[in-house]
């Protein structure tokens, strides 16, 4: 197929492509990232491992740089279990796909992005998280392969309030 068959067509619904990781251990336990104070986005918030999908990476190639990156981790088998699309305007949204790991180590690092902390899946609840992942996080652990993939949609009513659609 020739690029040019491709036919983009700039009016049309276009998406951003992200990866999230989170990586559990056998002691019920998350590793979060909390937000360095100095980011635009999610600052003192926690949140799962990742980042954009850059040109000509495929999402595992993203999800395993952005591991490094972000927590100097490369020892640890990744499997994509969940894929969320969110619309963030009429002609824009981000792709979102999210990886699970088994991790049962004390070996990374924090980065500019902020510090990593092994946090209890029985204390999300009270931890300072990213609006969604309350509710993600626990189909994420729960997730077992081979399962099909988990799929949602999130959007913004009117309010910017967040709406979340799990299929």
């Amino acid at each position: 197929m020739l690029k040019s068959e491709q036919r983009l067509d700039q009016k049309r619904y276009q998406v951003v492509p992200r990866t999230l990781i989170f990586l559990f251990d056998d002691q019920e336990r998350v590793l979060l990232l909390k937000g360095a104070q100095n980011k635009t986005r999610w600052a003192g918030l926690y949140n799962g491992i990742g980042g954009h999908v850059e040109r000509g990476e495929d999402i595992y190639t993203a999800a395993y740089r952005e591991l490094f990156e972000e927590a100097g981790i490369v020892d640890v088998a990744l499997h994509f279990c969940c894929q969320i699309i969110i619309d963030v305007s009429e002609q824009v949204g981000v792709m979102l796909f999210v990886f699970k790991g088994l991790f049962s180590k004390d070996t990374f690092k924090s980065s500019p992005e902020g510090t990593l902390s092994w946090i209890n899946l029985d204390e999300i609840d009270q931890t300072p998280l990213v609006e969604d992942l309350p509710i993600l996080i626990p189909r994420i652990a729960a997730y077992q392969a081979p399962a099909p993939v988990i799929n949602a949609k999130y959007s913004y009513d009117e309010n910017d309030e967040l709406k979340i659609l799990f299929s």
